[in-house]
């Protein structure tokens, strides 16, 4: 009976074992029957620890945002007040989703693009939505790790090149070094010497994404180091790169509580402590402020990008993901708030030795990493030792995320041609090679003279809030109304060992969709375009390659949906929209590898169903 079902199951001869086992027969002149050779697909990767997924991602989601975004956006959006936005969308769209893609990953054991495929045909396009989204991520946010290499290295020297004004790309005229007993009207005539020499010597700026200038050499071979980090880390999979986890996402914390506890013993800390955290609740009224709780939640727990699924994936079938949810999202928000201790109480203290207010010392986004604490170090006894310790801090918090961003997006693509990826004994390592060599040459438009305008319109579009928005919105709908909620709960039951109460149903079902959906709406009808420094406002097409950046994932959902009912079967539009909504994986019972598309003859077949029973069951 067995050999009935194996003969059942993969045919003699046919192409799907051809596939499925890449059979190569081999015909020996003297005998009568040929011999097959047999190149068996290895199996997929899994984490050789519990550790190694909570570790993956908390440096996933734990990374620049946290460090510099959320300390701003908490004083921009009323201190203490915007604490209730945030918490509001972590509890209602940031956890539940969270849960969503990680148990996705886990159930499925296929990275964004296939997992999505298996369980929501007519939704498939969310995977490869996810996959865009983070290719873009990728693309930039090497960038800014080789900034932070640069940093360090000039941490070095024995005076800090951006503490004086008698440098080559100084302006002498309008830098100053200090700006006591200077008015504030008269201060915006004067630039400081770390303004100068981040514009002037690390960028080099030009005057705008029509002029690009030449290469900046420096930081293209600290663009290449990077690539080489992660390359060498990530090439062997979630071996490596479990193991380099357990540094990159641990060590960071040593330095932030130097940082923390430096911070706040510093003369005028309390100063930045009460601007970071002083409530106004008016704000509470303003779209803008839900508009930045939303978008940073996303940003920082890794939604949308795929990542998540990938990491889940990797894991025991029996994991418990509900309990790692809510220790990640724990470590995350955490990480958040403390981070905005460290940062402000070094704001106040320099707002204190300067005589200016917090309001005037604090930057936004990569201004307060790279402008900010820089100038916070001068003041600063051994400036260079804390200056070593910061960018330390933000490379390792950046490589963390750089590391297993890469790691989701290869296995997404590895997952559509499994004998490209796992096929032979070096492939993993050539394909990986192949992907970071490919976001490096994007990434040198980045580190150009004019590279900086480039970054920008990757970051406000191509990884925007509203492409993420858009794209958990339709994640909630897949799960909770096209697959079903309750198929999804049985699922869940089955590998914890436990039916969840009722909170994560309501969440993907109502709540976040609407919540989501609000905010996205929000963000388009309060959309302003995009200027640099608040000042250089980019030319029309500029706008034009940041939208066509942004609609290329978001556009991934609706004309994927448009296809795959197309491609069904039926006589009727709602026939086959039925038949495109039927899930293409099936489950095995031994829940150790991935799932088996049932329909999918446009791609390579995955490789071997877990078992003949299983699959001769199923078509019977």
């Amino acid at each position: 009976m067995e050999a009935e079902k194996e003969e059942f199951l993969v045919p003699e001869g046919s192409t799907s074992a051809l596939l499925q086992n890449n059979v190569t027969q081999v015909v020996d002149p003297e005998a009568a029957v040929p011999e097959v050779k047999e190149k068996k697909i290895r199996e997929r990767d899994s984490w050789n620890g519990k550790f190694d997924f909570l570790l993956a991602c908390c440096g996933s989601a734990v990374g620049l945002g946290n460090v510099w975004r959320f300390p701003y956006l908490c004083y921009k959006n009323g201190g203490g007040a915007f604490l209730i936005p945030y918490l509001i969308v972590v509890l209602i769209s940031g956890i539940p989703v969270f849960l969503l893609e990680v148990a996705l990953g886990q159930q499925t054991k296929l990275g964004a693009i296939q997992s999505w495929s298996a369980i929501c045909p007519l939704l498939s396009g969310i995977g490869i939505a996810s996959a865009v989204i983070v290719f873009f991520t990728l693309c930039y946010y090497a960038i800014i790790l080789a900034w932070a290499l640069f940093y360090l290295l000039q941490s070095f020297r024995a005076t800090l090149p951006w503490s004086t004004c008698d440098n080559p790309w100084n302006n002498k005229t309008t830098c100053r070094e200090s700006f006591v007993n200077i008015s504030k009207e008269d201060r915006k005539n004067f630039t400081s010497p770390v303004l100068e020499y981040w514009e002037g010597n690390v960028l080099k700026i030009t005057a705008g994404i029509h002029d690009l200038g030449t290469m900046r050499w420096e930081l293209v071979g600290y663009l290449l180091l990077v690539w080489i980090i992660c390359y060498f880390t990530v090439f062997k999979g979630t071996k490596s790169t479990g193991k380099a986890m357990y540094f990159t996402a641990t060590f960071p914390y040593v330095m932030l509580l130097i940082l923390l506890v430096r911070g706040v013993t510093l003369e005028g800390a309390s100063l930045g402590i009460k601007f970071y955290l002083q409530p106004n609740m008016t704000k509470l009224m303003e779209p803008q402020v839900w508009i930045d709780a939303g978008t940073q939640v996303f940003f920082s727990y890794s939604l949308c990008i795929g990542v998540l699924v990938s990491l889940g994936s990797f894991n025991n079938y029996n994991n418990n993901c509900l309990k790692d949810t809510v220790i990640i999202a724990c470590v995350n928000s955490g990480t958040s708030f403390v981070a905005g201790f460290a940062i402000f109480s070094a704001l106040g203290f320099m707002a204190n030795e300067q005589g200016m207010e917090v309001s005037e010392v604090a930057e936004k986004g990569p201004g307060l990493a790279f402008i900010a604490y820089p100038k916070e170090v001068l003041l600063l006894p051994a400036p260079q030792l804390w200056s070593c310790l910061f960018f330390i801090m933000i490379f390792l918090l950046g490589i963390s995320t750089l590391l297993t961003d890469t790691l989701a997006l290869m296995t997404s693509m590895g997952d559509l041609y499994p004998s490209m990826f796992r096929g032979g004994k070096y492939r993993k390592a050539g394909f990986m090679a192949v992907g970071c060599t490919i976001l490096y040459l994007i990434g040198l438009t980045m580190v150009t003279e004019g590279g900086m305008y480039i970054l920008q319109l990757f970051d406000f579009y191509g990884a925007s809030g509203f492409t993420l928005l858009w794209t958990a919105t339709w994640q909630c709908i897949g799960v909770a109304w096209v697959y079903g909620d309750e198929k999804f709960y049985d699922s869940l039951e089955a590998m914890v060992g436990y039916r969840p109460g009722q909170y994560y149903r309501i969440c993907w079902k109502y709540l976040a969709p609407l919540l989501n959906m609000a905010i996205f709406l929000f963000s388009i009808i309060k959309y302003e375009p995009l200027k640099y420094n608040k000042k250089y406002e980019y030319p029309y097409w500029g706008h034009m390659i940041g939208w066509a950046l942004a609609l290329s994932s978001m556009l991934c959902i609706p004309i994927r949906m448009i296809v795959v009912i197309r491609r069904s079967e039926g006589n009727t539009f709602m026939e086959k929209l039925n038949n495109a909504r039927k899930p293409a994986c099936v489950q095995a019972p031994s829940k150790k590898l991935e799932c088996q598309l049932a329909d999918n003859s446009s791609q390579e077949s995955p490789p071997p169903p877990y078992s003949s029973k299983t699959n001769f069951e199923t078509s019977m």
